[in-house]
C-alpha cells in the first residue's frame, strides 16, 4: 500500500481512497480471522466496511455479537448468506463510493443489509438500490442484528460458537483500534458528522479500561485510541468517576490515558481536538506512559479560512505550544491534516499556511482538496477556488511537507529505536516506530532477521532513512515488554 493514492505517510488520504483502504483491510483481515471456521450449516454474513477507522470498531462489534449468536463470518461475496455495506457519507465522493459498493454487493450476492453514516439517508439508498433488504443509521447495531435475524435467522449452538474476550477484530491481533466515544459537539462548517453521529457520547471509562484489559489480554500490543473529538472524552458526563480496580476514576481525557499506560502496550491518540488541557498529557508522553505521539488536525493556518471553519484561530499560540510540547519531549511526532482550495482562500492564505508548515515542522501531514459535502455549511461561503488552483496548491503543500518530512527523518539516523514488527518475510521485515500509525503514516523497513515475529516489539538501528520511511537492522534480542 504503498502508491500515490493509498493514503499513507505524510502525503495523507484521498477521500476516495480511504474507503477503498478500509474495504480492503476488512475483507483482509476477515479471510485471515475465519480460516477453518465455515460449515456447512451455519448462515454465513460477510461486510465491507468502508471509511474510517471509527467505522470499522462498528463493524467489529456488529461481527462480534453475530458470531455469539451462531453465525459464520465470510471473507468473499460467494460464502456469504447475507452482505452487511457499513457505508461512510462523509465526502460527497465517498458516499458516491459507498453506492457502488452497495450496488457491487447486490449484483454478487443479492441479499444485502446497508448501515453506517450513509444510511441515515435511507431514500437515497433506496431510491439508488430497491433491492436492499434493510437500511440502518450510524451505531444502530440492534437494528443490523435484527436485519440479519430476518435475512438469514441464527442457528445458535452454545456448545460449539464461541467468541473471545475481546470479540471479533478486523485489524491483526497485535493492534487494535479502542473507541472511547461517538458524536461530537463541535460544529465544523465543511464537517456533517454531528447531523450524522449526533453530539458527544463517551463510554463509562471503567467500559473503556475494562476493554483494553481484554485487548491487551489477548495479544494487542498497540492501542489506537480513537473517536470523533478525543480530547473532549468525558465532558458529556461531567467526568463522572467509575469504579475500576476499587479505584474511582474520572472520565477524563488525561486520567484516561494515564490508566491505559499502566497496561503494558503502546497508546496512540488520535483526533485530538486542541484545547489547551491536551498540555497536560505532553508529561506522560516524555516519560513514556503513551507513546509520544499526537494526531491534531489543524485544518489550516489562517485566521480568516479558520474562522470559515469554526476551528481555533490562534495559529501563533499553537505554535508557542508546538515549541513547549517538543521541550517537553523532544521524541514527540506530531501528525496533523489540513485542506486547501476551501472556499474563500486566497493566495495570501495558501502562503500562511505554507509559512506556518514550515515553522512548525509537523512529521507528518496529510491533506485534502476541499470537496463539498451535502449538508455542509460550508457549501454557502464564497467564492469558491478554481478547481486547477486548488490542485496546484495541493501539490505544492505536498511538496513542502514532503522536505520536512524528509528532513526529520534524517535526524533518527544512528538511533537505536523501539520497533513493533507488522510483517516478516524471507525477504525483510516491516514494522513501525512509536512515530508511525498503521496505514496512515510511514514504516521501519529492516534487513532480515532470525527469530522476529509479527507482534514482538525489537530494538532496531537506523541506518538511513528515505521520504517518509526509516530503514535499519535488528539489534539485541526481541523485547518482550512495550
Amino acid at each position: 500500500m504503498r502508491d500515490e493514492d493509498a493514503g499513507k505517510d505524510a502525503r495523507g488520504p484521498t477521500p476516495k481512497t480511504t474507503a477503498r483502504l478500509f474495504c480492503a483491510l476488512a475483507s483482509a483481515a476477515a479471510r485471515r480471522h475465519v480460516t477453518g471456521l465455515m460449515s456447512k450449516t451455519s448462515p454465513t454474513v460477510g461486510i465491507v466496511s468502508l471509511g474510517c477507522p471509527k467505522a470499522l470498531v462498528d463493524s467489529e462489534r456488529i461481527l462480534t455479537q453475530l458470531r455469539a449468536e451462531g453465525y459464520e463470518i465470510s471473507g468473499s461475496y460467494d460464502g456469504a448468506d447475507v452482505v452487511i455495506v457499513n457505508t461512510c457519507g462523509f465526502l460527497d465522493s465517498a458516499r458516491q463510493e459507498s453506492l457502488d459498493a452497495i450496488g457491487e454487493a447486490i449484483s454478487a450476492n443479492g441479499k444485502v443489509i446497508v448501515t453506517g453514516c450513509l444510511g441515515a439517508e435511507g431514500n437515497l439508498i433506496r431510491d439508488r438500490h430497491p433491492k436492499v433488504l434493510a437500511v440502518t443509521g450510524p451505531q444502530q447495531y440492534e437494528s443490523v442484528v435484527q436485519a440479519v435475524h430476518q435475512a438469514v435467522p441464527p442457528m445458535h449452538d452454545p456448545y460449539v460458537d464461541l467468541v473471545p474476550p475481546q470479540g471479533i477484530k478486523l485489524t491483526p491481533r497485535h493492534y487494535a483500534y479502542l473507541k472511547i466515544s461517538e458524536g461530537c459537539n463541535n460544529r465544523c462548517s465543511f464537517c456533517i458528522i454531528p447531523k450524522l453521529r449526533g453530539d458527544l457520547v463517551s463510554r463509562p471509562i471503567r467500559d473503556v479500561l475494562y476493554e483494553a484489559e481484554r485487548l491487551v489480554a489477548s495479544g494487542v500490543r498497540e492501542l489506537l485510541v480513537i473517536s470523533q473529538d478525543t480530547s473532549a472524552y468525558g465532558v458529556d458526563l461531567k467526568y463522572a468517576t467509575s469504579l475500576y480496580r476499587g479505584q474511582k476514576v474520572p472520565a477524563r481525557f488525561l486520567d484516561l490515558a494515564r490508566e491505559l499506560g499502566k497496561l503494558g502496550a503502546w497508546v496512540r491518540l488520535h483526533y485530538v481536538y486542541p484545547y489547551p488541557h491536551v498540555d497536560q498529557v505532553i508529561p506522560l508522553m516524555a516519560e513514556g506512559t503513551v507513546l509520544p505521539y499526537l494526531d491534531i488536525p489543524f485544518q489550516h493556518a489562517s485566521p480568516s479560512v479558520l474562522k470559515a471553519m469554526r476551528r481555533p484561530a490562534a495559529q501563533e499560540k499553537t505554535l508557542e505550544r508546538i515549541r513547549r510540547w517538543r521541550e517537553q519531549c523532544p521524541d514527540l511526532t506530531l501528525r496533523s491534516t489540513f485542506i486547501v482550495g476551501f472556499p474563500g482562500e486566497t493566495d495570501e492564505d495558501f502562503e500562511m499556511l505554507l509559512a506556518w508548515l514550515d515553522e512548525a515542522q509537523l512529521d507528518r501531514v496529510g491533506c485534502f482538496k476541499y470537496e463539498p459535502v451535502s449538508g455542509a455549511a460550508s457549501n454557502a461561503i464564497e467564492p469558491w477556488v478554481d478547481e486547477e488552483v486548488v490542485d496546484q496548491r495541493w501539490h505544492q503543500f505536498m511538496e513542502r511537507s514532503q522536505r520536512i518530512s524528509a528532513a526529520r527523518l534524517q535526524r533518527k539516523i544512528g538511533r537505536t529505536i523501539p520497533v513493533l514488527i507488522d510483517e516478516v518475510s524471507k525477504s525483510g521485515i516491516v514494522g513501525r516506530s512509536k512515530g508511525d500509525a498503521p496505514e496512515i503514516d510511514g514504516t521501519v523497513q529492516l534487513a532480515p532477521s532470525r527469530g522476529v515475529r509479527v507482534g514482538d516489539i525489537v530494538d532496531a538501528k537506523i541506518d538511513s532513512a528515505s521520504d517518509y520511511d526509516l530503514h535499519g537492522a535488528v539489534i539485541g534480542r526481541t523485547r518482550l515488554q512495550a
